[in-house]
């Protein structure tokens, strides 16, 4: 019976304490190794010499499961619980926020409430305004409608529109009701914005006015066109007034005011050597020759006895 082999299970004897104390630890380790990450761990390390070490107990393992287990015993867990008492000692001591804890209630929703929306206009002020009436008819005893504004970015069921906001009723057990509005700032002054909830109707009424907008800055107005229909075949349009008569001049000079001096013409620019421009009032006139006794006759198409003319100066000798 002392065969290691070939034997039935249980047929062997009962097993010393080592070879229990070697199953035990086999067992925890494999368990440690399922539910405990070394990886995790700061306080595992593996040295030079290729064995592991607890740095907070400062113990030496052959192996990861030898590890496992010291974890799982008592001196390692009373170390863990002295270590988190003194961090906690040392922390310095903050102010915890003090958070406000709201109860959201949970009701069975029994769907929207009746209402009516009348658009008016108040004649005197230029103001427009909105009054909604909403019945709760099956509303909780003691309860009464509440109202919100909410923007068009808190929304998230239809996209964002800056030119709109939302006004929200809601009163248990209906489910809450919104209303799409202009985003124009709401006159909330006491006589026209108000709110009431008549319990003996079970009617929730809200009336908003809004603020008018500020007039434009006025354009100039377009000259008066010249007189005639402004569209052809039209009706012709009243003529326009003339305008008043300039004063009378000042007594001692001609009705066309004082003379003034005639313009002075620039003078001629300076030409280089050659042939001089013609003044300003034409070619000078040509003098007529002597009469009599130079036996010269002056007759039209005759020619004239003049001395040979030479070729123009062109300038300076060498040009």
């Amino acid at each position: 019976m002392d065969r290691e082999w070939g034997s039935k299970p249980g047929s062997g004897g009962a097993a010393s304490a080592q070879d229990e104390a070697v199953d035990r630890r086999e067992r925890l380790r494999r368990l440690a190794l399922e539910t405990i990450d070394l990886a995790k761990d700061p306080y595992f390390m593996r040295n030079h010499l290729g064995s592991y070490e607890c740095k907070l107990c400062l113990t030496l393992h052959n192996n990861e499961g030898n590890y496992l287990a010291h974890t799982q015993g008592k001196r390692h867990q009373t170390n863990l619980a002295k270590r988190a008492a003194r961090e906690a000692k040392d922390a310095p001591a903050q102010p915890q926020p003090n958070k406000r804890k709201v109860n959201i209630r949970k009701t069975v929703k029994i769907g929207r409430p009746g209402y009516r929306v009348t658009k008016q206009f108040d004649p005197e002020t230029k103001q427009r305004s909105l009054l909604f009436q909403i019945e709760y008819p099956e509303i909780e005893d003691l309860a009464r409608p509440r109202h919100r504004f909410m923007s068009s970015y808190e929304q998230r069921i239809q996209p964002f529109d800056k030119a709109y906001q939302y006004l929200l009723f809601a009163a248990e057990p209906y489910e809450i009701v919104g209303f799409k509005v202009p985003s124009t700032e709401i006159d909330k002054s006491t006589p026209k914005f108000f709110s009431h909830w008549d319990p003996d109707s079970k009617m929730f009424t809200l009336q908003l006015y809004f603020k008018t907008k500020p007039p434009e800055l006025s354009k100039p107005q377009p000259p008066p066109a010249l007189d005639g229909p402004a569209v052809p075949g039209g009706p012709p349009r009243p003529p326009t007034q003339a305008p008043p008569p300039p004063p009378p001049p000042p007594q001692g000079l001609p009705p066309g005011g004082p003379p003034r001096p005639p313009p002075s013409l620039p003078p001629p620019p300076p030409m280089a050597n050659g042939l001089r421009p013609m003044p300003p009032g034409g070619p000078p006139p040509i003098a007529p020759p002597p009469m009599g006794g130079g036996g010269a006759s002056f007759l039209p198409g005759a020619p004239m006895n003049r001395p040979p003319m030479g070729p123009p100066p062109q300038g300076f000798p060498g040009q």
